[in-house]
């Protein structure tokens, strides 16, 4: 029963998607003896695969943001330098109540660096882009003024509700499976306020995060799915942002991930629940349902609701801190024989705008008309959609039917449907060579108003108690790099 190594050379990693992953990484590099508990029996988290049509796809994050180097540098410690591929280029669209528009090449969460570029025109139309350039002649002050704010407030009160409708919703219901008024834009577009108060409006401080390499990045988990863990959106990426993924897929850190963690003798123990978790004399004891392991250094990477829960035995204060669940995200995943789909007809996906009528999806990738390698893959005239279902915003996501997808068949029939408006290319249930639904309950992180607050206080309530740390996309953020680079960091820290 338990280790029986001594304590204080020994770590304990609760979680085994990417950042528990990663952690284990850092902590054996350093020279512990590691062991990493997951209650289920696959590794990765939201950075996960499954086989459809023969094909071994994503069905969590499919890419990441490059403007950050933090999952290149992993992919080249890990020798996969050589696999990191950029996405075929072609801009990603919006389906809005009047059909679809380009969404602006430049941008953050859907805010245009320049409210009168053509494709932003042509998206909001000659008030829309004149309302939204009256953000320069605004006071700095307007929209940064308060402790916290939603992305709603912000974008309306900057550039109004048309940007907020038509471009802002759309985006960050694809991104984070949620509604602008619900987010805590600190949260998901760090540094923007900030950016306000520095250059002067909403729209110099968008584009002064674009030009700056190490600016912070909410990127696509799978259409809404957790990508990183953005548990970690696969699909489309954040528009105007740069992104990359691997040959293969994303799945194919996971694999590497474990490959070398097993060269570094760490153990992985698969269908193991932590079910307690307390502090001994020299360290930590957890207790899953049939052991007890002892580690010298402790570090949770588990969903938020989870992980504190667990914790508040051990650090009380924790009681009345845990964050709110993720929304539940359903990823429909199509392949089609549809010849007619070569020529890409919505690059390389759309995101639909919340009142946009008759469509269930909130987003769709084409993912074969995204990674050059997947198409080859595939063959000709055969493509893979991802399509997303779920969004959080106080009412039922519904559509054409009048109530939401939730079983499989439901799903693919809704599927179908939403493809053939979006693509405007019929797909039809005789196109289909195989399907798979993937549902991610709760696991995206959910960024709500003054979420970075209750962030910052469980962390110091945790950095309180000795060697213990805390990681994953509810603390980091939405997005790989978000994830990879907190997670070094958070590890550096308990090391030190």
């Amino acid at each position: 029963m338990g280790s029986t190594t001594k304590p204080a050379r020994t770590a304990l990693v609760l979680g085994g998607g990417i950042s528990g992953l990663l952690a284990a990484r850092e902590l054996a590099a350093a020279g512990l003896s590691v062991t990493v508990l997951e209650a289920t029996d696959t590794w990765g988290g939201c950075v996960g695969s499954h086989v459809v049509a023969g094909l071994t796809l994503d069905s969590g994050a499919e890419s990441f943001a490059t403007r950050s180097t933090a999952v290149a540098d992993l992919a080249g410690e890990l020798g996969l330098a050589d696999r990191i591929v950029e996405p075929k280029p072609g801009g990603a669209w919006v389906q809005l109540p009047e059909g679809a528009r380009e969404l602006p090449r430049t941008g953050v969460l859907g805010i245009p660096a320049n409210p009168w570029d053509p494709e932003v025109r042509r998206t909001l139309g000659f008030t829309g882009s004149l309302r939204a350039s009256l953000d320069r002649f605004l006071p700095a002050s307007v929209g940064v003024s308060g402790d916290v704010t939603s992305v709603s407030a912000l974008v309306r009160a900057r550039m109004g509700r048309r940007v907020l409708d038509r471009l802002v919703a759309p985006v960050v219901g694809g991104v984070h499976s949620a509604d602008p008024a619900l987010l805590d834009v600190d949260m998901v577009a760090p540094g923007l306020r900030a950016g306000i108060t520095r250059h002067g409006s909403l729209a110099a401080a968008v584009a002064a995060q674009r030009r700056s390499p190490a600016a912070p990045q909410t990127q696509a988990p799978p259409s809404g799915t957790p990508a990183s863990h953005n548990a970690g959106q696969p699909a489309l990426a954040k528009a105007g942002s740069a992104v990359a993924s691997l040959v293969g897929g994303m799945h194919t850190l996971i694999a590497a991930l474990l490959a070398d963690l097993r060269e570094r003798g760490v153990t992985l123990q698969g269908g193991s629940a932590a079910e307690i978790v307390a502090r001994t004399a020299d360290g930590w004891r957890v207790t899953t349902a049939d052991a007890t392991y002892d580690g010298g250094a402790l570090v949770v990477a588990l969903p938020g609701p989870a992980a504190v829960g667990l914790l508040q035995a051990a650090v009380p204060a924790l009681a009345g801190r845990s964050p709110e669940s993720g929304p539940d995200v359903r990823l429909v995943t199509l392949v089609v024989d549809v010849p007619e789909l070569d020529g890409r007809p919505r690059g390389t996906g759309i995101l639909v705008a919340p009142q946009a009528p008759g469509i269930e999806a909130k987003a769709l990738t084409h993912a074969t008309a995204k990674w050059d390698w997947l198409a080859a893959a595939a063959g000709p005239g055969t493509h893979v959609l991802r399509l997303s279902y779920g969004r959080l915003d106080g009412t039922a996501t519904t559509g054409s039917t009048g109530a939401a997808p939730t079983s499989d068949a439901e799903l693919l029939a809704a599927a179908l449907r939403d493809a053939s408006a979006l693509l405007e290319v019929p797909v039809q249930s005789k196109d289909v060579v195989d399907w798979d639904v993937v549902r991610w309950e709760g696991a995206l992180p959910f960024a709500a108003v003054g979420h970075k607050a209750r962030v910052a206080e469980v962390r110091e309530l945790c950095a309180a108690q000795p060697a213990l740390a805390i990681v994953g996309g509810w603390v980091a953020g939405n997005g790989l790099a978000a994830v990879v680079s907190d997670t070094r960091q958070q590890v550096r820290k308990l090391l030190s």
